[in-house]
């Protein structure tokens, strides 16, 4: 019985937002015409992704190819949407609805400049994030992989100052030199192994019956893991930090759904799709996966804990949560497979929610340290009840459907008989809190000086941003909350995909 389904909608779904660029340049003197072009695509997009939705929930893919071959490599160009990568496709076309929205507040609110180049580089970054998320095999992987790369290098040296233009080198000489360095050379021995079968599937079936050795088979999962740096595990994680110095909209999609999830989600696949359970559990591989990410998720939340740049903050917070999810995958048990994918949504709404406080902040006031923002909650009430709500997500606290991921994650570590991986779930929590609480409560309830300069809160002297800014982060706070009371369609295409790798 075939359970693919050929359809078209995978290809509409990625240039949704890239035929959208023509609109763009086109009305960049009408900023309304241009930003409606934008949603336009936005809900075109979402509007595809959904459409596959039944047909995956109903344990079928939707398969596309785009290309048989390049040249003497026989791989093909190929779509093939399954319930990881639907997954992550309705996260992020989601989400860039939103971002998008919140783009014009802050853009406009701070009079930016470039906002054209700005849309038209958002638009082709989303239809590379749909491409990374619907490839069907390697070479379609990394060639959107690489897309992504190139269109996001602009958004984030968009300043084009000093501080954007040693950002934006480091963005690329991290992202590219990895990927062209380990990931690639990953590929073509996987093509050679396999006798030119780069399909995630047949690759994971040719590989098992090799009987690759030890050391070959570590080598090639740490040339797939560091080559998607993306992830952002250490020590290849400092292009991250630096590219905060982008406009917050980017930072919020980009680097907190789109660019880092893709890393991951790479990481997914590979694990997955060309090692599988088996290979991983004959050589104890999992194990040495799992320890790399259990020290990115403990050093990065201890380095969180020191930053007094809020942005700079929450991207090293991003590299411990982006660790939570290949650590998941490591353990190779089904619910904490569960957990990774369903940690991808969890982590992508409540961190998207904190990013867009930021921004929102920084449009108000002009502030962007936390030393600075003592009593501030009382000013901006909406803003900071959103950025409690958004911290609860990442933390793993009620209500909130980080909570549901990370019960799935430590249930999963408690299955693999991972004992001291389970404890890096539990202290990194509590460093979540460490870092994220205090600064609520500094916000609504000031101490010593701060306290005495900050009035009572009153109406009247609410301060919010633009409402294009606060309508936005609202919207992701309920959201996040709201899936933790019907995580639904999200935790079947997580139990899905767990479910169709492990035995």
């Amino acid at each position: 019985m075939d359970d693919s389904v050929h359809s078209l909608l995978p290809v509409w779904a990625c240039l949704a937002s890239l035929l959208a660029v023509p609109a763009i340049v086109l009305f960049r003197r009408e900023p309304v015409l241009r930003e409606g072009a934008t949603f336009a695509a936005g809900i075109a997009k979402l509007a595809f992704v959904l459409a596959m939705l039944p047909v995956v929930l109903s344990g079928k893919t939707v398969e596309c190819t785009l290309v048989e071959g390049i040249g003497g490599f026989a791989a093909p160009i190929r779509f093939r949407v399954d319930a990881l990568g639907l997954l992550f496709a309705l996260v992020a076309s989601g989400l860039w609805i939103v971002t998008s929205l919140y783009a014009v507040g802050y853009m406009r609110g701070l009079r930016e400049h470039s906002q054209t180049r700005f849309f038209a580089f958002f638009a082709v970054s989303l239809s590379a994030t749909l491409g990374v998320a619907f490839a069907g095999n390697l070479l379609t992987l990394y060639l959107f992989y690489e897309m992504l790369s190139l269109a996001t290098w602009p958004l984030v040296a968009h300043h084009q100052d000093k501080e954007a233009r040693t950002g934006g080198r480091t963005y690329l000489t991290y992202l590219l030199g990895t990927s062209i360095g380990f990931a690639l050379p990953a590929l073509v021995f996987t093509w050679q192994k396999t006798g030119g079968h780069v399909e995630f599937d047949s690759a994971r079936a040719i590989l098992a019956e090799t009987n690759l050795g030890y050391w070959p088979a570590l080598l090639l999962l740490l040339l797939f893991v560091f080559g998607f740096s993306k992830a952002g595990l250490m020590p290849f994680h400092s292009w991250l930090p630096g590219a905060m110095v982008a406009p917050t909209p980017v930072s919020a999609l980009l680097h907190a759904v789109a660019v880092v999830k893709v890393g991951v989600f790479c990481v997914l696949r590979v694990v997955s799709g060309v090692f599988g359970v088996e290979i991983l559990r004959a050589h104890d591989l999992g194990t040495v996966l799992g320890w790399i990410a259990a020290v990115t998720v403990l050093v990065s939340s201890l380095i969180a804990l020191s930053q007094d740049n809020l942005k700079r903050r929450l991207a090293f917070s991003t590299i411990g949560q982006l660790a939570y999810i290949v650590l998941g995958a490591a353990l190779l048990s089904e619910r904490a497979l569960t957990g990774s994918a369903l940690h991808i949504a969890a982590h992508a709404a409540g961190k998207i929610t904190l990013f867009f406080c930021a921004g929102a902040i920084f449009v108000a006031t002009g502030k962007k340290y936390i030393s600075e923002m003592a009593g501030l909650g009382r000013a901006m009430p909406v803003t900071f009840a959103a950025f409690f709500i958004g911290s609860l997500g990442v933390i793993g606290l009620p209500p909130s459907l980080g909570l549901i991921s990370k019960l799935h994650l430590v249930l999963g570590a408690a299955d693999a008989n991972r004992a001291g991986l389970l404890v890096v779930y539990l202290v990194s929590t509590l460093l979540n809190a460490a870092y994220f609480l205090p600064i609520v409560y500094q916000a609504f309830f000031p101490r010593g000086a701060a306290a005495a300069d900050t009035p009572k809160f009153s109406w009247r002297g609410v301060r919010e941003a633009p409402w294009a800014c606060v309508v936005p982060l609202s919207v992701t706070a309920l959201l996040s909350m709201g899936l933790f009371f019907a995580p639904g369609v999200f935790l079947k295409l997580a139990q899905a995909f767990a479910a169709g790798v492990t035995p």
